[in-house]
């Protein structure tokens, strides 16, 4: 697909990064400012009740760092998404961000798991990943910056930190890479080279020897 349509902005390119990074500041102010406490709306897993957390966790933050820490990443790679991966960028955010919900549900401690964390690892596997297989050099270029940014956050999928939900991250860096595997024909991909035939190029044969075609001669009698 050509690239310059591709790429041309849409008003979801950072209309949907914005509103999702108010959405979540503004859950907490609320939470805040009425002495609510959402935690219990997180995913706790394997409970019935716990699985609403598949849906309502990555709008739900522990403090203002934990907020923070999200917003900036969340911003970046959401806006990534929607610019170069505007085809399938709502199916990897809606579908992706439940699969990261419900495999958390599935595999998590018994605690309450909240934070934008899972969406944050699921955007930041699926465009590092997407780039890589694609090897569209804009996508690739993306995805070195993406991970020049980022890529110290490898390491808490992995269980290095108390209080961190590692289940959450391993969860939405596994989707993402799913994604970036299922979608890899979509959108922008990378063109082979085709050369035209030219009437030079009529003077070789098959195997490259000079063979110019015989002109043949008209006799009349």
């Amino acid at each position: 697909m050509n690239d310059n349509n591709q790429l041309k902005r849409s008003k979801s390119t950072f209309f949907i990064p914005i509103a999702y990074v108010l959405a979540i500041w503004l859950i907490y102010w609320v939470e805040i400012s009425f002495n609510f406490n959402f935690n219990k709306y997180g995913v706790f897993p394997r409970t019935l009740l716990g699985f609403r957390g598949v849906f309502l966790t990555h709008f739900i933050h522990s403090n203002p760092s934990h907020l923070f820490n999200n917003s900036i990443p969340l911003f970046v790679l959401l806006s990534s998404l929607f610019y170069f991966y505007k085809d399938v960028a709502y199916k990897v955010l809606l579908f992706g961000g439940f699969l990261a919900g419900f495999l958390t549900w599935c595999i998590a401690r018994e605690s309450y798991h909240i934070g934008a964390s899972g969406i944050v690892y699921l955007l930041f596997s699926f465009v590092f990943f997407s780039g890589m297989i694609k090897k569209h050099y804009r996508l690739v270029s993306i995805s070195f910056i993406i991970i020049f940014l980022y890529g110290s956050m490898i390491w808490y999928v992995l269980p290095i930190k108390d209080g961190v939900s590692w289940e959450g991250h391993l969860s939405g860096f596994v989707v993402g890479l799913f994604f970036a595997i299922t979608y890899r024909n979509k959108g922008i991909i990378k063109e082979e080279h085709q050369f035209t035939q030219t009437e030079f190029d009529d003077l070789f044969d098959e195997n490259g020897n000079f063979s110019p075609p015989k002109i043949e001669e008209e006799i009349e009698v």
